[in-house]
């Protein structure tokens, strides 16, 4: 690693000295134990970038959040995008379970919520996402044993890991406009051009790598946004990994390309998916409600009808109108 030029890379975004002072630090301690395998930042394979955070927690280390954050700022200076994507895999929704602890709490109380968690310890930030699925099948195995279906979906329903800030007084402007179906249309042109910057500027999209199979993908796609039938609007989710997904052959993997959640990512990789509920899938639908929610400025239905975890190969929604 060249400390000195990316150390002048985080200077020139505005990093406060102090975090220049930890990432520089944990990136030191990162070499220092790839060190053992005649390894270094630069020539280490991404995907080993989790055994060294499993390593973190095994050894209670509580540096995990700081190096995560230093090896993507790490991965933005060097252009090593397999480090974002292997990064993003680690933290993707990892505070999910323990949104499930605190929500169980609030709404049915503390003595239920300790029973259902009794015995099963949350998956800390740095264990390995594909080991994941198995605390899922076993916790929400628990909540429907406890609550029942319906209060196990109004539990994820709204989204267990939550979605970044939006411009919702924009869009509210731009739908009151356009109307519901040329907004859609013009979001869905906004996808596009934001895809074709990624790819013009060799960046990611979230974790994935854009090129011309990939935005052809989504220009035959409007459902990636959204498309309206009388009063639901159909929404399929963009893969995960698209380029990998259009391009694998094996079932099992296309729909593991598929799926964002790593509470269940590994299940489908290893075909147990049916040991998992399906009504997991409403936490996905929530991301989808968040949003909407704002915009119509009510509670919108927004229900799951073809999932990976359902074995199919879309992830599809039905968003239903006011």
């Amino acid at each position: 690693m060249n400390e000195i030029n990316f150390q002048k890379y985080l200077e020139d975004n505005d990093i406060d000295p102090d975090t220049i002072k930890i990432f520089l630090l944990r990136l030191r301690e990162y070499e220092s134990y790839l060190k053992k395998e005649n390894l270094n930042l630069e020539s280490v394979n991404p995907k080993k970038l989790v055994q060294y955070t499993e390593y973190l927690v095994s050894a209670n280390n509580d540096s995990v959040l700081d190096f995560l954050r230093a090896i993507l700022n790490y991965a933005n200076y060097s252009k090593k995008h397999e480090f974002i994507t292997e990064t993003i895999d680690i933290v993707e929704s990892y505070n999910a379970m323990d949104t499930l602890f605190s929500r169980i709490a609030e709404i049915h109380g503390e003595q239920i919520r300790d029973e259902i968690f009794r015995d099963l310890d949350i998956p800390p930030l740095g264990f390995h996402p594909e080991k994941k699925p198995n605390f899922t099948k076993n916790i929400m195995k628990r909540v429907e044993d406890n609550l029942g279906k319906e209060n196990t979906i109004a539990l994820i329903s709204p989204c267990l890991h939550g979605r970044p800030p939006d411009d919702i007084d924009g869009d509210k402007k731009l739908l009151a406009e356009l109307g519901i179906d040329r907004f859609l249309l013009k979001k869905h042109q906004d996808l596009i051009k934001r895809l074709e910057k990624h790819r013009d500027e060799n960046t990611l999209e979230f974790a994935q790598i854009v090129d011309d199979e990939v935005i052809e993908f989504v220009k035959n796609n409007p459902t990636l946004v959204g498309v309206r039938k009388e009063n639901i609007i159909y929404i399929n989710k963009i893969p995960y990994q698209t380029k990998k997904f259009l391009t694998v052959k094996d079932e099992k993997m296309k729909k593991f390309y598929l799926c964002y959640c790593p509470w269940i990512r590994g299940a489908l990789k290893e075909g147990t998916e049916n040991e998992l509920l399906k009504e997991f899938c409403h936490c996905s639908a929530g991301w989808y409600k968040l949003y909407w929610d704002q915009i119509f400025e009510q509670s919108i239905l927004v229900e799951p009808i073809k999932t990976a975890l359902s074995g199919d190969l879309e992830c599809k929604f039905a968003l239903h109108l006011p």
